[in-house]
Order: structure tokens, then sequence, then C-alpha cells
């Protein structure tokens, strides 16, 4: 196949031989015109009227010029489109090169012209989004390139005199020897509740210069749509939210294009995945301390009253609103993983759904007697409710609780003597207000 530059001198060569060859035959017949019309002015004399002079004249100039060309060629020299373009195209990294960053190393730019086009393609396919400066001077990718990857970048452009020129490259990016993965909580197919976050922690602290470039290639969307955005607590976790509760039934996708980013010096992403997943019905909860209850809500509407048994005056439950990160069928409890010494050390307690990371659970109670439910608050600072040992009986309040429970409903603390959890305590980012949150 013939270049672009070949292809252009081809047809200017063919338009200048034609010319010419038309320009030759214009000369024979205008000579014999002017011939025609120098005899019939002198039969006519000086009284056949100034018009006929002039078409003569006129006449004589068009001989004129066709004998130029003929002769010369000189006319058609000055007209006709150069046929190579002033626009020098640079393409970086270089052809064929090879370990090419994933980040900052490919550039597109162009001398004495503008670009026209940029395609960049990998080795399967996919187009590499980026965008050409406003004086077509350069084009940038929008993001950063997929590890161990070839691609293809093919471009075009103009001079002045809009004549194109085209260029072709190509190149592999490196395999980073450092990686960096980001562990999610959400699992495909799932359904959560209306409270739920996306939490991704990373196994290496991403530095605070690539923050952004991260944030970028993690993303969060949603149908019906709403603006979802991520907030970073620390160096190496980021959780995703929506200003408000999501609504019932809202189909999630987190995407992670996190393949060839930066994260830190020398080390990268390697994910390139999404993760989709449902939010089920709208059931929401509130524990209040000083009432001793547990009010179940479903869309708005108040469904079920459990009692329930807080923390006690020395252990009091942190209030603000928590939500289920994790239902266990039966769990052992020791105060000892949560700073309390040997306070308490509790097996098979049923039904336990956590709340905050440093421990603070809704669950079942088996040790106390049944007649504190409602009453009095007893617990080293979970949301407690009635149930046996091991939770074999359904019919239990806690048992309930847990089968109409899913992991993303939010439980509320209110009149605790306590402060307000914090949100990054387990998945209780609620608790910032939403200026606070995309700061």
């Amino acid at each position: 196949m013939k270049s672009a530059r070949a292809v252009e001198a081809t047809r200017s060569r063919g338009a200048a031989l034609g010319g010419r060859g038309r320009r030759a035959a214009r000369h024979g017949l205008l000579a014999a015109a002017v011939g025609s019309v120098l005899l019939l002015a002198t039969a006519c004399g000086s009284g056949g009227g100034g018009g006929s002079s002039d078409s003569a004249l006129g006449g004589g100039a068009s001989a004129s010029s066709g004998a130029s060309a003929a002769t010369g060629g000189s006319d058609a020299t000055a007209t006709a489109a150069p046929t190579n373009s002033a626009a020098v195209v640079t393409i970086k990294p270089e052809n064929d090169a090879t370990d090419v960053d994933t980040t900052g190393a490919l550039k597109v730019g162009v001398a004495s012209g503008k670009l026209t086009s940029v395609k960049v393609t990998s080795s399967d396919g996919a187009t590499v989004d980026g965008s050409i400066a406003a004086d077509g001077s350069s084009w940038t990718p929008s993001g950063a390139l997929r590890s161990g990857t070839k691609y293809t970048v093919a471009t075009t452009a103009v001079d002045g005199n809009q004549v194109g020129v085209s260029d072709k490259s190509t190149f592999t990016t490196m395999t980073p020897k450092n990686t960096n993965i980001g562990n999610f909580n959400v699992d495909p197919g799932a359904t959560y509740g209306v409270g739920m976050e996306v939490s991704i922690n990373f196994t290496h602290p991403v530095s605070d210069s690539d923050k952004k470039a991260v944030l970028k290639a993690v993303t969060v969307t949603s149908s019906p749509s709403v603006p979802v955005v991520g907030h970073w607590f620390g160096d190496s976790r980021v959780d995703f939210r929506p200003e408000s509760y999501w609504a019932a039934g809202t189909k999630v996708t987190l995407h992670m294009d996190l393949d060839g980013v930066r994260t830190s010096s020398g080390t990268y992403g390697k994910q390139f995945k999404d993760v989709k997943f449902s939010i089920g019905r709208n059931q929401t909860s509130v524990a209040d301390s000083v009432k001793h209850t547990l009010k179940v809500y479903h869309d708005g509407v108040l469904y079920k009253t459990i009692p329930a048994s807080l923390g006690d005056p020395d252990h009091t439950t942190y209030n603000g609103k928590m939500v289920i990160s994790e239902k266990d069928p039966t769990v052992d409890m020791n105060s000892e993983t949560v700073g309390l010494g040997n306070a308490y050390r509790i097996k098979d307690v049923p039904h336990a759904m956590r709340l905050t990371t440093s421990g603070t659970f809704a669950h079942g109670v088996y040790w106390r007697p049944a007649s504190i439910f409602g009453h009095q608050n007893t617990s080293h600072g979970c949301v407690g409710m009635r149930d046996v040992q091991g939770g074999g009986d359904p019919n239990t309040p806690a048992a309930w609780f847990y089968n109409h429970s899913l992991v993303g409903d939010v439980v509320q603390v209110v009149n605790s003597h306590d402060k307000i959890v914090a949100p990054d305590n387990g998945w209780n980012g609620w608790n910032m207000s939403w200026a606070s949150w995309t700061a």
C-alpha cells in the first residue's frame, strides 16, 4: 500500500502532465482563432467599433499565456500544490520500544502543523482515551496504560496549507516488579442494604501525589444514577458512597482500572475488573439506649419493635449510624480482643452482626435473664437481644432480626452517653456530612 505522501506525489505529477497536454492543445486552437480575428479586423477597418478591438486583444492575451505554458511551464509550476507536508509528527516512546512506563511516557506532538487524529489501541483492540490540545500541537492519554501490553499509535496531521502527513508507531509497556492490590468488600452478584459503602484496602500505602490518579482509576456507578464519591481514610483505604442511602433496587458497579496506575514510586496497580452488585429493600433500624428498644423501619415506616439491652453506664454504646459489615451464626467473644482485659469470654454468641471494626455487634444474648431486655442496659457496648445459646431457636427476637437483615443495613444508635462512632470504624462514613466527605 502506498503511503499518504506517495499518493499525493503521484496525483500532483499526473495533474502537472495532464495540464501541459491540455494547455498545448488550447494553444493551437487559440492561435487559429487569433489569425481569423486579425483578418476580420483588417477587412472591417476602424469603423468596426471598440468591442471588436477589445475582443481581439483579449484573444491575444490568452494565446500569449497558452504559449508560455506550452514552452516553459513556468505558470504551472508556480500554482501547483506542494507534495510534501511541512508538519512533523513526533511520537514518544520510539518505535518498537519495550519496558515503557505506563504513566507519563506516551506523548504525541507536532511541529509546523496541527494534529487531526490520534488513535492508540492495545493488542486486544481496546482504545486508549485521550485528547488533542486546543491548538492541535499535542495529544495526551487521559489515564495510565495497562502493563505488559503492546500498543499501536496512528496519527495524522496537516500543515498550514492543509497538506496531510501520517505516522505510525508501536511499543510495549513494562511489567512492574511491585504491585499494589486493592482488597474490596463487595461480591459479584450479591445484594446489600441501602447503607452499603464500597471500601477498598490496599496492600501498600498510596502516596499523596498518586491518590488523584487512583481515584480516577477506581469509580463506582449506579442505575439509577447518583453521584458516588471516594474518600480517603489514611494512605491505604478509600471508601465510596452517595450523598444519601441508596434507593432500593439500585444496580451498582465498582470499576477497577488500576492496571498500570502508579500508586507510589516503583509500585503499580494490577486489577482491571468490574464488580456488579445490587441494593435490596430499604430497611434501617434505630436502637434507643434510653428506651431499650430496637425499632426496624421499612421505607421509613415502623415495621417491628424489638426489646433490647445496650451498653451499661461503664461501657456505653457508640452513638451514630453503623452499617452491618458481616453476619455470623455464632461467634466466640473475648474481651481481650477489644481492649477490655479479661472482662468476659463467651462462647457461641448467636446471631452476631458486626457494626464496627473495634468490636461493636448487634447479637443474641443467652446469658442474661429475659426480663432485662426492654428495661436495662447490661452489655459492654453492643446491642443485645434475647436468644438461646447457639441460636437454634428461629423464634427468638435476635433470630428474627438476623434473618431479616442484610450486610449493608444501617443500625443507628441514639441517646447513648457516648460519642458519635468514627466514620472509619467500620463502614460508617454516613456519620460525615456530604461536604466533609467530598472535601
